[in-house]
């Protein structure tokens, strides 16, 4: 047999051979990558999703991982696993080892810990994004990703300074954002000039300083420049009006000054421009050649001059906020004509003429706010067809004539503000119709006819204040099917008739003001099952009988029955020194107890007087026998549980609210095992009663003490200079007059010649600080968080707005706002108040800004 088919086979043998060991190579490759990708998912594995779930060793190709995308040699190109609620830390030491990785997208997640310096060896990256996650610590240099295209790094958690000089490398960058993150303050990268590829560059919130420069203009490939929310000072750069492709320019919430640089009109492809909350100063010239915006929003500057009458023009117009600045004139009459106008915000101005007709022409308002101008007219008939409206504040302008009878039963609108004009006419009946409406604020103005009965079916009414204008009539029974009225304000009208009884069914109601009117009968004594209610004035009417004793369950803070016709006793637990003003012109009213009243004894010479005088004697004897014991304990107890306070023999305890304790008990209790707090303004105790009621007390020593410790005064409206103010007392009286659900109570003040008590409500919940960040901290849901920061507005609210002598705190904060028991907020510490006095005097030449009832910038 021949050798030859032997020889010819073996070529054969050696060419499979080398398949085999290509294949085997071949192989091995994914093989690896396999394992990189289930490193990656352990790294990830106590993530609550099942995201991952197709991600298991014997799936192959592990291109049919979830988010995973290969090329044609199976090798992995992509990790795209963004809003996966994935939780865990990156192991970008193994996931750099995917060669051809180009693109890695991770974002909106819960990802965490600190990115290592490994992830410079991804040198194939084009796209990264790892923003909206919850990383620590700084951004490692990226000098080596020379590649990238896209990176997002935007509301990641980073923070300390970020590797600005790495970005020199970076020239094919297109998309860059790196905003909303804690960065070192840094005056603006000029790195970022040279990335003359950029179309979107994100820089908001993350601490940049100084001015913006001219070489902005080197970035002409910009459509979208956001540096807003950092501490730019200077003007607009000339530079920014060559970027003639930006779509978006958001500079708000910095420091910028001047005017709009000349040749700003250029920017004709602007669709959204915010420059709100500078200093921006000049005219508008320069924005009415903008034809195409769709979003204006150029509020709290002091931009001055008309509104060019070419906004009016505008086709693509949508929302348009020029609040609190310095313009004048009248709007544009055909503003909103031409677009689907959907918010407009013009407050705060000195605009004049009357209202645009056809703002809601196209049936898209949302909000319509032109308060505090000097608006005049009246209500355009065809905004009764405005059903989108949900916010219609025209308050404080020179608006009249009557309402047109639609706006009333608008379906949407949950706000309808008109006080402080010379409207007239009626409440239409067409308001139980306004199924959504929550506030109704109709105050000083000359609206007249009676409060229609359908008013009972707008149940979702809040807020209803009508006081100051001329409505008459009987209140309807019907206005008790109200269970979410809060506030309910009619005083100064011609109201006639009995209080309907009902009343006592709007479960919710904490106020309640029914002054100055003709109301007559008796006080409803369902009133007293109001077990929100807070203030209760139904003064100046003519009521008559006698007080209800239901009200004697209620826990008032302001309580005024004057001016009537009210007789008989008057209830032992409203008999107190904080309510003698409440009943005084009553006087068929006596009380046993108030010293401006007759006595309700019949006959003087009874025994009941005698009882009385026996029963004065043995209580005198009995504070007597007391202060005694209390003289000898304190004479006799050891010198390790001295007080923080210095005993005296006289003390001066005013009440601003019915007590049940004494001074004495108060003074006790000021021991070092019962401080809980301290701050600048004096030291805090916890007060447990003998009847177990808690009470918070702010020590505050006069500052000439020697018993003082290095605390500072209790306020600046408490202490000026070294001593005590000369108008400490009535100070004192106007914080006490501060009455509010949302506010802290001060029960009443305690001094003696060196020392001052403020004796203040106890909240269980402490501060909200202690609930959101140390160890005390417990989960709360959406709704809990709402109802607080409603509640905390409402009574800042109050303080500003509510108060005859208006009150600024200055110094809101979480840790100053307390939860009770059922978590509901108080302010407190008004440790930097400034008082406001009633005539426009303040007692610092700061102005407080902002304006109730405006939405923040977003």
């Amino acid at each position: 047999m021949s050798a030859e088919p032997n020889y010819r086979r073996q070529p054969c043998r050696k060419i499979l051979s080398l398949l085999c060991f290509l294949s085997l190579i071949s192989l091995s490759k994914p093989t690896t990558e396999l394992q990189i990708l289930l490193n990656f998912k352990t790294s990830l594995s106590k993530s609550p999703t099942n995201a991952l779930a197709t991600w298991v060793p014997d799936q192959i190709p592990l291109c049919n991982f979830t988010g995973i995308t290969c090329n044609p040699n199976q090798m992995v190109t992509e990790i795209n696993l963004s809003q996966q609620n994935l939780s865990g830390t990156l192991p970008f030491d193994s996931i750099c080892s995917l060669q051809s990785l180009e693109r890695i997208s991770l974002g909106s997640n819960t990802l965490f810990g600190s990115i290592t310096e490994e992830v410079s060896n991804c040198t194939n990256l084009k796209y990264l994004d790892l923003g909206w996650n919850s990383f620590v610590g700084k951004v490692p240099d990226l000098s080596s990703l020379t590649q990238l295209k896209y990176l997002n790094l935007n509301r990641s958690g980073f923070s300390g300074q970020f590797p600005w000089k790495s970005l020199e490398n970076l020239t094919n960058l297109e998309f860059l954002s790196l905003g909303d993150n804690p960065f070192d303050k840094n005056p603006f990268p000029l790195e970022v000039l040279n990335l003359e590829k950029l179309y979107w560059l994100y820089l908001t919130n993350c601490s940049i300083e100084g001015k913006i420069p001219e070489g902005i203009g080197n970035l002409t490939l910009l459509q979208n420049l956001e540096i807003s929310y950092n501490s730019l000072v200077g003007e607009i750069p000339e530079g920014i009006t060559k970027l003639k492709n930006l779509r978006q320019l958001e500079l708000y919430c910095n420091n910028l000054v001047g005017k709009f640089p000349i040749g700003f009109r250029n920017l004709t492809n602007l669709i959204n421009f915010d420059a709100s909350t500078n200093s921006l100063e000049g005219d508008l010239s320069e924005i009415k050649y903008l034809v195409n915006l769709v979003s204006l929003q150029l509020f709290e500057n002091q931009f001055s001059g008309e509104i060019p009458v070419e906004f009016g023009e505008f086709k693509s117009l949508q929302n348009l906020s020029l609040y609190t600045n310095k313009l004048s004139g009248s709007l544009p009459q055909k503003i909103g004509s031409h677009s689907g106008l959907e918010f407009i915000d013009v407050s705060e101005n000195s605009l004049t003429g009357p209202i645009p007709p056809e703002m809601c022409k196209n049936g898209k308002m949302t909000e319509l706010l032109m308060l505090q101008n000097s608006f005049t007219g009246g209500i355009p008939e065809n905004y009764v067809n405005c059903s989108s409206l949900l916010r219609f504040r025209v308050n404080n302008n020179s608006l009249s004539g009557i309402v047109p009878a639609g706006i009333w039963s608008l379906p949407n609108l949950l706000i309808v503000d008109l006080t402080w004009n010379q409207f007239e006419g009626p409440l239409g009946s067409t308001i139980g119709e306004a199924k959504a409406l929550a506030q109704l604020f109709l105050a000083h103005n000359r609206f007249s006819g009676e409060l229609p009965a359908t008013i009972g079916e707008a149940t979702s009414l809040v807020d209803v204040e009508l006081s100051s204008n001329r409505f008459a009539g009987e209140v309807p029974a019907a206005i008790g099917n109200l269970k979410r009225l809060s506030n309910l304000h009619l005083e100064n009208n011609l109201f006639s008739g009995k209080i309907p009884e009902s009343l006592g069914l709007c479960v919710s109601l904490s106020d309640i003001g029914l002054a100055g009117n003709l109301f007559s009968g008796k006080i409803p004594s369902s009133i007293g099952s109001l077990r929100s209610l807070n203030s209760l004035n139904l003064s100046d009417n003519k009521l008559s009988g006698e007080i209800p004793t239901s009200l004697s369950s209620l826990k008032l803070s302001l309580l005024d029955l004057s001016n009537n016709q009210l007789m008989g006793q008057i209830p032992e637990s409203l008999s107190i020194e904080a309510f003698k003003s409440s009943f005084a012109g009553n006087p068929g009213l006596c009380s046993e107890n108030l010293g401006n009243f007759r006595s309700c004894s019949s006959d003087p010479g009874k025994s009941g007087d005698f009882r009385t005088v026996i029963s004065c004697f043995v209580a005198g004897a009995s504070v007597l026998f007391l202060s005694l014991l209390c003289f000898m304990y304190v004479k006799c107890k050891p010198k390790g549980f001295d007080h923080p306070i210095k005993r005296r023999s006289s003390w001066d305890m005013k009440q601003f609210h019915v007590l049940s304790f004494s001074e004495e008990e108060v003074i006790n209790a000021i021991r070092k095992e019962n401080l809980i707090g301290k701050g600048g303004s004096g030291n805090v105790y916890g007060v447990r009663l003998r009847s177990g009621k808690q009470l918070a007390v702010k020590h505050i020593w006069k500052s000439d003490s020697s018993n003082r410790r290095s605390c500072r005064s209790s306020a600046s409206m408490l202490a000026k200079g070294s001593l005590w103010s000369p108008e400490y007392d009535a100070e004192v009286v106007t914080l006490s007059s501060i009455r509010h659900v949302n506010v802290v109570k001060l029960y009443c003040s305690i001094t003696s010649e060196d020392s001052n008590l403020l004796v203040y409500e106890y909240l269980t919940n402490g501060s909200l600080w202690d609930r959101l960040h140390t160890c005390q901290k417990i989960e709360m849901d959406w709704e809990v968080r709402y109802e607080i920061a409603v509640g905390a507005a409402r009574g800042l609210e109050y303080l500003h707005h509510g108060c005859d002598r208006p009150v600024v705190h200055r110094d809101v904060k979480t840790s100053n706002i307390l939860l009770d028991e059922q978590m509901k907020p108080k302010i407190a510490d008004f440790g930097l108040a400034k008082i406001l006095h009633a005539n426009g005097c303040k007692d610092s030449t700061n102005i407080i800004a902002g304006t109730y009832g405006y939405i923040a910038p977003g």
